[in-house]
Protein backbone atom coordinates (compact mmCIF):
# COMPACT_ATOMS: atom_id res chain seq x y z
CA UNK A 1 0.00 0.00 0.00
CA UNK A 2 0.92 2.99 -0.69
CA UNK A 3 -0.04 7.05 0.08
CA UNK A 4 -1.17 9.36 -2.42
CA UNK A 5 -1.79 12.90 -1.44
CA UNK A 6 -4.29 14.94 -4.16
CA UNK A 7 -4.99 18.61 -3.36
CA UNK A 8 -8.32 19.77 -4.51
CA UNK A 9 -10.09 23.38 -4.51
CA UNK A 10 -13.46 23.46 -2.86
CA UNK A 11 -17.01 24.48 -3.56
CA UNK A 12 -18.21 25.07 -0.55
CA UNK A 13 -21.91 26.39 -0.60
CA UNK A 14 -22.96 29.41 1.94
CA UNK A 15 -23.55 27.11 5.12
CA UNK A 16 -20.37 25.16 4.53
CA UNK A 17 -18.43 28.63 3.97
CA UNK A 18 -19.49 29.38 7.23
CA UNK A 19 -19.18 25.80 8.78
CA UNK A 20 -15.31 25.98 7.45
CA UNK A 21 -14.92 29.87 8.93
CA UNK A 22 -16.00 28.98 12.40
CA UNK A 23 -13.80 25.17 12.59
CA UNK A 24 -10.45 27.31 11.19
CA UNK A 25 -11.29 30.04 14.20
CA UNK A 26 -11.91 27.15 16.22
CA UNK A 27 -8.75 25.43 15.34
CA UNK A 28 -6.97 28.83 16.47
CA UNK A 29 -8.33 28.95 19.32
CA UNK A 30 -7.03 25.42 20.15
CA UNK A 31 -3.38 26.02 19.13
CA UNK A 32 -3.13 28.87 21.00
CA UNK A 33 -5.13 27.85 23.96
CA UNK A 34 -2.85 24.84 24.08
CA UNK A 35 0.63 26.81 23.66
CA UNK A 36 -0.18 29.12 27.04
CA UNK A 37 -1.03 25.58 28.93
CA UNK A 38 1.92 24.06 27.31
CA UNK A 39 4.37 26.55 28.58
CA UNK A 40 2.49 27.21 32.02
CA UNK A 41 3.08 23.06 32.71
CA UNK A 42 6.17 23.87 31.76
CA UNK A 43 7.24 27.08 33.75
CA UNK A 44 5.49 24.74 36.99
CA UNK A 45 7.53 21.94 35.98
CA UNK A 46 10.33 23.95 36.47
CA UNK A 47 9.08 25.27 39.81
CA UNK A 48 8.32 22.45 41.13
CA UNK A 49 11.49 20.22 40.15
CA UNK A 50 13.50 22.53 43.20
CA UNK A 51 10.87 20.87 45.63
CA UNK A 52 11.43 17.17 45.81
CA UNK A 53 10.40 14.62 48.56
CA UNK A 54 13.67 13.65 50.21
CA UNK A 55 13.37 10.02 51.76
CA UNK A 56 16.48 8.93 53.74
CA UNK A 57 17.48 5.10 53.07
CA UNK A 58 20.41 2.86 54.69
CA UNK A 59 22.97 1.85 52.20
CA UNK A 60 26.16 -0.04 52.46
CA UNK A 61 29.37 0.50 51.00
CA UNK A 62 30.91 -2.30 49.17
CA UNK A 63 34.88 -1.65 49.98
CA UNK A 64 34.36 -0.54 53.51
CA UNK A 65 31.27 -2.55 54.59
CA UNK A 66 29.65 -0.16 56.76
CA UNK A 67 26.82 1.30 56.60
CA UNK A 68 25.54 5.20 55.88
CA UNK A 69 22.08 7.02 54.97
CA UNK A 70 21.99 8.37 51.40
CA UNK A 71 18.41 9.78 50.12
CA UNK A 72 16.33 9.84 47.38
CA UNK A 73 14.53 12.16 45.42
CA UNK A 74 11.17 11.60 44.20
CA UNK A 75 9.91 14.35 41.38
CA UNK A 76 6.68 15.79 42.16
CA UNK A 77 5.33 16.95 38.57
CA UNK A 78 5.50 15.29 35.63
CA UNK A 79 7.05 16.61 32.81
CA UNK A 80 4.32 18.74 30.14
CA UNK A 81 3.45 16.14 26.86
CA UNK A 82 0.42 16.61 24.58
CA UNK A 83 -1.40 14.04 25.48
CA UNK A 84 -1.38 15.94 29.16
CA UNK A 85 -2.33 19.05 27.67
CA UNK A 86 -5.04 17.22 25.54
CA UNK A 87 -6.79 15.80 28.62
CA UNK A 88 -6.59 19.48 30.90
CA UNK A 89 -8.14 20.97 27.94
CA UNK A 90 -11.18 18.70 27.66
CA UNK A 91 -11.91 18.88 31.36
CA UNK A 92 -11.58 22.76 30.78
CA UNK A 93 -14.14 22.54 27.95
CA UNK A 94 -16.89 25.32 27.94
CA UNK A 95 -20.59 24.75 26.50
CA UNK A 96 -20.23 26.76 23.39
CA UNK A 97 -17.24 24.15 22.58
CA UNK A 98 -19.64 21.45 21.77
CA UNK A 99 -20.68 22.58 18.78
CA UNK A 100 -17.06 22.15 16.91
CA UNK A 101 -15.59 18.45 16.24
CA UNK A 102 -14.00 17.28 19.29
CA UNK A 103 -11.18 15.94 16.82
CA UNK A 104 -10.46 19.16 15.61
CA UNK A 105 -8.93 19.80 19.37
CA UNK A 106 -6.84 16.49 19.95
CA UNK A 107 -5.39 17.04 16.45
CA UNK A 108 -4.36 20.76 17.02
CA UNK A 109 -2.98 19.57 20.33
CA UNK A 110 -1.43 16.51 18.50
CA UNK A 111 0.25 18.78 15.95
CA UNK A 112 1.64 21.01 18.61
CA UNK A 113 3.24 18.20 20.46
CA UNK A 114 5.28 17.49 16.60
CA UNK A 115 6.38 20.96 16.67
CA UNK A 116 7.72 20.97 20.16
CA UNK A 117 9.67 17.86 19.11
CA UNK A 118 10.34 19.88 16.42
CA UNK A 119 11.93 22.14 18.15
CA UNK A 120 14.51 19.89 19.95
CA UNK A 121 15.58 19.08 16.36
CA UNK A 122 17.60 21.85 15.17
CA UNK A 123 18.24 19.52 11.54
CA UNK A 124 14.79 20.65 11.05
CA UNK A 125 14.18 22.94 7.62
CA UNK A 126 11.81 25.33 9.50
CA UNK A 127 13.30 24.68 13.15
CA UNK A 128 12.06 26.82 15.74
CA UNK A 129 9.86 27.50 18.81
CA UNK A 130 5.75 27.28 18.44
CA UNK A 131 4.31 30.35 17.99
CA UNK A 132 1.02 31.60 18.38
CA UNK A 133 -1.21 32.03 15.24
CA UNK A 134 -2.86 35.08 14.54
CA UNK A 135 -6.31 35.66 12.59
CA UNK A 136 -4.08 37.91 10.27
CA UNK A 137 -2.00 35.15 8.97
CA UNK A 138 -3.36 34.86 5.48
CA UNK A 139 -3.31 31.06 5.29
CA UNK A 140 -5.87 29.70 8.06
CA UNK A 141 -7.01 25.73 8.00
CA UNK A 142 -7.88 22.47 10.42
CA UNK A 143 -7.37 18.74 10.46
CA UNK A 144 -10.15 15.92 10.37
CA UNK A 145 -9.87 12.49 10.72
CA UNK A 146 -13.91 12.08 10.26
CA UNK A 147 -14.26 13.36 6.87
CA UNK A 148 -15.68 10.52 4.66
CA UNK A 149 -15.98 10.73 0.68
CA UNK A 150 -19.27 9.64 -0.88
CA UNK A 151 -20.56 10.27 -4.26
CA UNK A 152 -18.23 12.66 -5.01
CA UNK A 153 -18.50 15.10 -2.35
CA UNK A 154 -16.63 15.13 0.77
CA UNK A 155 -18.88 15.30 4.11
CA UNK A 156 -17.62 16.74 7.12
CA UNK A 157 -18.30 15.13 10.44
CA UNK A 158 -21.12 17.14 12.15
CA UNK A 159 -21.70 17.39 15.61
CA UNK A 160 -24.74 17.07 17.78
CA UNK A 161 -25.14 20.59 18.83
CA UNK A 162 -23.99 22.63 15.66
CA UNK A 163 -26.66 25.30 14.70
CA UNK A 164 -26.01 24.61 10.75
CA UNK A 165 -27.78 20.90 11.30
CA UNK A 166 -30.50 20.95 9.00
CA UNK A 167 -28.23 22.91 6.38
CA UNK A 168 -25.62 20.27 6.26
CA UNK A 169 -24.25 19.03 3.43
CA UNK A 170 -21.30 17.75 1.23
CA UNK A 171 -18.68 19.89 -0.29
CA UNK A 172 -17.86 19.98 -4.36
CA UNK A 173 -14.40 18.96 -5.08
CA UNK A 174 -12.38 20.32 -8.29
CA UNK A 175 -11.63 16.97 -9.46
CA UNK A 176 -13.17 13.33 -9.19
CA UNK A 177 -11.90 11.66 -5.98
CA UNK A 178 -9.60 8.45 -6.12
CA UNK A 179 -10.57 6.25 -3.70
CA UNK A 180 -13.55 6.31 -0.45
CA UNK A 181 -10.38 4.94 1.52
CA UNK A 182 -9.03 7.95 2.97
CA UNK A 183 -6.76 9.79 5.95
CA UNK A 184 -6.42 12.80 8.27
CA UNK A 185 -7.98 15.40 5.46
CA UNK A 186 -6.26 18.73 6.01
CA UNK A 187 -8.60 22.02 4.93
CA UNK A 188 -7.16 25.34 4.55
CA UNK A 189 -7.90 28.77 3.24
CA UNK A 190 -5.99 30.61 1.26
CA UNK A 191 -7.20 34.34 -0.21
CA UNK A 192 -10.63 33.49 0.62
CA UNK A 193 -10.35 30.28 -1.29
CA UNK A 194 -10.97 26.83 0.17
CA UNK A 195 -8.25 23.88 -0.47
CA UNK A 196 -8.55 20.55 0.95
CA UNK A 197 -5.25 17.74 1.00
CA UNK A 198 -6.75 14.21 1.00
CA UNK A 199 -3.91 11.60 1.41
CA UNK A 200 -5.29 8.00 -0.51
CA UNK A 201 -4.34 4.26 0.27
CA UNK A 202 -3.93 2.81 -2.44
CA UNK A 203 -2.38 -0.43 -4.11
CA UNK A 204 1.06 -0.12 -5.18
CA UNK A 205 1.35 1.10 -8.66
CA UNK A 206 3.22 -1.56 -11.52
CA UNK A 207 6.65 -0.44 -11.90
CA UNK A 208 7.67 1.94 -14.77
CA UNK A 209 8.78 0.00 -17.91
CA UNK A 210 13.06 -0.42 -17.58
CA UNK A 211 14.96 2.06 -20.21
CA UNK A 212 18.54 0.75 -19.51
CA UNK A 213 19.35 4.35 -18.95
CA UNK A 214 20.81 6.62 -16.27
CA UNK A 215 21.68 10.21 -16.10
CA UNK A 216 22.93 12.92 -13.54
CA UNK A 217 21.11 15.97 -13.20
CA UNK A 218 23.39 18.63 -12.28
CA UNK A 219 21.41 21.52 -10.06
CA UNK A 220 22.07 24.85 -10.42
CA UNK A 221 20.02 28.25 -9.77
CA UNK A 222 17.85 28.65 -12.83
CA UNK A 223 18.66 25.76 -14.67
CA UNK A 224 19.00 21.69 -14.27
CA UNK A 225 21.49 20.07 -16.65
CA UNK A 226 20.70 16.12 -17.38
CA UNK A 227 22.30 13.60 -19.72
CA UNK A 228 19.66 14.68 -22.41
CA UNK A 229 19.00 18.30 -22.26
CA UNK A 230 18.10 21.27 -20.02
CA UNK A 231 14.86 22.13 -17.77
CA UNK A 232 14.65 25.92 -17.25
CA UNK A 233 13.71 26.31 -13.56
CA UNK A 234 12.91 29.88 -13.60
CA UNK A 235 11.48 30.39 -17.05
CA UNK A 236 10.65 33.87 -18.95
CA UNK A 237 6.70 33.52 -17.24
CA UNK A 238 8.57 33.43 -13.74
CA UNK A 239 10.84 36.39 -14.14
CA UNK A 240 7.72 38.71 -15.75
CA UNK A 241 5.63 36.95 -12.05
CA UNK A 242 8.65 38.31 -10.37
CA UNK A 243 9.17 41.88 -11.73
CA UNK A 244 5.39 42.32 -10.60
CA UNK A 245 5.85 41.07 -7.05
CA UNK A 246 8.64 43.68 -6.37
CA UNK A 247 6.51 46.43 -7.84
CA UNK A 248 3.52 45.70 -5.49
CA UNK A 249 5.91 45.46 -2.67
CA UNK A 250 7.22 49.09 -3.17
CA UNK A 251 3.47 50.03 -3.87
CA UNK A 252 2.40 48.60 -0.28
CA UNK A 253 5.60 50.02 1.53
CA UNK A 254 4.80 53.40 0.16
CA UNK A 255 1.24 53.33 1.11
CA UNK A 256 1.92 51.46 4.56
CA UNK A 257 3.52 54.30 5.65
CA UNK A 258 2.55 58.15 6.12
CA UNK A 259 4.32 60.92 7.24
CA UNK A 260 6.69 58.71 8.67
CA UNK A 261 4.26 56.84 10.71
CA UNK A 262 2.93 53.43 9.99
CA UNK A 263 -0.75 53.41 8.76
CA UNK A 264 -3.26 53.15 6.19
CA UNK A 265 -3.11 49.46 6.16
CA UNK A 266 -6.56 48.97 5.77
CA UNK A 267 -7.08 51.82 3.37
CA UNK A 268 -8.97 50.59 0.15
CA UNK A 269 -5.72 51.03 -2.23
CA UNK A 270 -3.73 49.66 0.00
CA UNK A 271 -6.22 46.02 0.32
CA UNK A 272 -6.78 46.29 -3.39
CA UNK A 273 -3.06 46.49 -3.94
CA UNK A 274 -2.29 43.02 -1.12
CA UNK A 275 -5.10 41.18 -3.22
CA UNK A 276 -3.19 41.72 -5.90
CA UNK A 277 0.12 40.74 -4.48
CA UNK A 278 -1.21 37.21 -2.84
CA UNK A 279 -2.51 36.87 -6.18
CA UNK A 280 0.59 36.88 -7.63
CA UNK A 281 2.71 34.74 -5.39
CA UNK A 282 -0.41 32.34 -5.82
CA UNK A 283 0.12 32.10 -9.42
CA UNK A 284 3.92 31.14 -8.78
CA UNK A 285 3.56 29.17 -6.91
CA UNK A 286 1.45 26.85 -9.25
CA UNK A 287 3.35 27.36 -12.10
CA UNK A 288 6.72 26.24 -9.74
CA UNK A 289 4.94 23.27 -8.59
CA UNK A 290 3.45 22.26 -11.77
CA UNK A 291 7.10 22.48 -13.59
CA UNK A 292 8.56 20.31 -10.58
CA UNK A 293 6.03 17.77 -11.00
CA UNK A 294 6.17 17.35 -14.82
CA UNK A 295 10.21 17.16 -14.76
CA UNK A 296 10.75 14.93 -12.07
CA UNK A 297 7.99 12.33 -13.94
CA UNK A 298 9.78 12.62 -17.16
CA UNK A 299 13.11 11.77 -15.45
CA UNK A 300 11.47 9.06 -13.98
CA UNK A 301 10.08 8.02 -16.80
CA UNK A 302 12.74 8.15 -19.32
CA UNK A 303 15.59 6.77 -16.94
CA UNK A 304 16.23 3.65 -14.55
CA UNK A 305 18.93 5.05 -12.46
CA UNK A 306 19.45 9.17 -11.24
CA UNK A 307 22.25 10.56 -9.61
CA UNK A 308 21.93 13.71 -7.77
CA UNK A 309 24.01 16.09 -5.79
CA UNK A 310 22.96 16.05 -1.87
CA UNK A 311 23.87 19.88 -1.21
CA UNK A 312 24.32 21.47 2.01
CA UNK A 313 21.31 24.46 1.24
CA UNK A 314 21.95 26.04 4.57
CA UNK A 315 25.71 26.65 3.86
CA UNK A 316 25.23 27.82 0.50
CA UNK A 317 22.71 30.74 0.87
CA UNK A 318 25.63 33.68 1.22
CA UNK A 319 23.62 36.57 0.12
CA UNK A 320 20.72 37.82 -0.30
CA UNK A 321 20.86 37.75 -3.59
CA UNK A 322 22.19 34.01 -4.05
CA UNK A 323 19.33 33.20 -1.60
CA UNK A 324 16.97 34.55 -3.72
CA UNK A 325 17.67 32.55 -6.60
CA UNK A 326 18.51 29.26 -4.24
CA UNK A 327 14.84 29.74 -3.41
CA UNK A 328 13.05 30.21 -6.63
CA UNK A 329 14.94 27.36 -7.63
CA UNK A 330 13.38 24.98 -4.93
CA UNK A 331 16.29 22.58 -4.63
CA UNK A 332 14.33 20.84 -1.65
CA UNK A 333 11.17 20.22 -3.58
CA UNK A 334 12.82 18.75 -6.40
CA UNK A 335 14.71 16.27 -3.79
CA UNK A 336 11.47 15.67 -2.29
CA UNK A 337 9.42 14.95 -5.24
CA UNK A 338 12.15 12.81 -6.66
CA UNK A 339 13.13 10.44 -3.64
CA UNK A 340 9.36 9.37 -4.17
CA UNK A 341 8.51 9.22 -7.26
CA UNK A 342 11.68 6.98 -7.38
CA UNK A 343 10.66 4.50 -4.94
CA UNK A 344 6.65 4.33 -6.12
CA UNK A 345 8.05 3.10 -9.53
CA UNK A 346 11.10 0.89 -8.31
CA UNK A 347 13.79 3.45 -9.81
CA UNK A 348 17.57 4.26 -8.11
CA UNK A 349 18.27 7.71 -6.95
CA UNK A 350 21.90 7.91 -6.21
CA UNK A 351 22.72 11.04 -3.52
CA UNK A 352 26.53 11.81 -4.70
CA UNK A 353 28.70 12.73 -1.62
CA UNK A 354 28.70 15.99 -0.05
CA UNK A 355 32.34 17.09 -0.87
CA UNK A 356 32.78 14.62 -4.49
CA UNK A 357 34.33 17.42 -7.05
CA UNK A 358 32.10 17.54 -9.73
CA UNK A 359 32.37 20.68 -10.78
CA UNK A 360 36.50 20.86 -9.91
CA UNK A 361 36.62 17.11 -11.80
CA UNK A 362 37.76 16.72 -15.38
CA UNK A 363 34.92 14.37 -16.81
CA UNK A 364 37.39 12.96 -19.28
CA UNK A 365 40.64 12.43 -17.70
CA UNK A 366 39.54 12.78 -14.25
CA UNK A 367 41.63 15.45 -12.78
CA UNK A 368 40.80 17.53 -9.96
CA UNK A 369 41.37 21.17 -9.43
CA UNK A 370 42.97 22.60 -6.80
CA UNK A 371 44.47 25.50 -4.91
CA UNK A 372 44.62 28.75 -7.09
CA UNK A 373 43.16 26.63 -9.98
CA UNK A 374 39.58 25.91 -8.47
CA UNK A 375 36.69 27.41 -10.52
CA UNK A 376 34.51 29.93 -7.77
CA UNK A 377 31.81 31.76 -8.43
CA UNK A 378 33.67 34.46 -9.97
CA UNK A 379 35.77 32.01 -12.13
CA UNK A 380 39.45 31.77 -12.04
CA UNK A 381 42.13 34.36 -11.77
CA UNK A 382 44.93 32.28 -12.74
CA UNK A 383 43.68 31.11 -16.00
CA UNK A 384 41.43 33.92 -16.53
CA UNK A 385 37.99 31.77 -17.11
CA UNK A 386 34.33 32.50 -16.01
CA UNK A 387 32.57 31.30 -13.46
CA UNK A 388 30.65 28.86 -15.87
CA UNK A 389 33.46 27.64 -17.93
CA UNK A 390 35.96 24.55 -17.47
CA UNK A 391 39.14 24.21 -19.23
CA UNK A 392 41.53 20.85 -18.16
CA UNK A 393 45.17 21.61 -18.03
CA UNK A 394 46.33 18.12 -18.28
CA UNK A 395 48.66 18.02 -21.03
CA UNK A 396 47.48 14.37 -21.95
CA UNK A 397 43.82 15.24 -21.56
CA UNK A 398 41.99 15.02 -24.99
CA UNK A 399 39.91 18.49 -24.04
CA UNK A 400 44.06 19.58 -23.01
CA UNK A 401 43.27 23.92 -23.57
CA UNK A 402 39.98 23.57 -24.35
CA UNK A 403 36.86 25.39 -22.78
CA UNK A 404 33.68 23.59 -21.60
CA UNK A 405 30.25 24.20 -19.96
CA UNK A 406 30.88 24.13 -16.12
CA UNK A 407 27.44 22.52 -15.46
CA UNK A 408 27.93 20.06 -18.51
CA UNK A 409 30.88 18.49 -17.44
CA UNK A 410 29.70 18.23 -13.63
CA UNK A 411 26.39 16.72 -15.12
CA UNK A 412 28.86 14.23 -16.86
CA UNK A 413 30.86 13.27 -13.59
CA UNK A 414 27.62 12.94 -11.63
CA UNK A 415 26.43 10.13 -14.45
CA UNK A 416 29.81 8.56 -14.39
CA UNK A 417 28.82 7.84 -10.19
CA UNK A 418 26.33 5.06 -11.58
CA UNK A 419 28.89 3.15 -13.03
CA UNK A 420 31.96 3.58 -10.84
CA UNK A 421 29.86 3.88 -7.41
CA UNK A 422 33.56 3.71 -5.90
CA UNK A 423 34.25 7.41 -6.38
CA UNK A 424 31.55 8.55 -5.04
CA UNK A 425 33.56 10.25 -2.09
CA UNK A 426 35.64 12.88 -1.76
CA UNK A 427 38.58 13.62 -3.54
Amino acid sequence: MIVKTRIYRLKPDETMTQVLDDWCNYRRYCWNHALALWQDLYMAHNIFDKVVATTFIPKQNKKTKKWHMTYQDHHLNPSPNWRLVRDLMVEQKEEWQYAYSARTLQLAVQDLGKAWQNFFNKAQPDWGKPKFCSKKNSRQGFKTDRAKIKNGLLWLEMPKETPYKDHWTGIKLSEKPLSDKIGVVSIFKVNRKYYASVPYKLEKTLPKAKTGKGTGIDINVGHFNYQDGQCLVLPQSLRKLYAKIKFYQKCLAKKRTINGIIKGTQSNKYLRTKAKLQACYERVSNIQHDLMHKFTTKMVNDYDQIVIESLNVKGMLMSHVASKGMHRSMFGLFKQLLAYKCKWYDKELILANKLYPSTQRCAVCGMVKKGNEKITLRGNHKYGTKHNEYVCHNPNCPNYGQVVDRDENAMKNLTLLISHPELNKAL
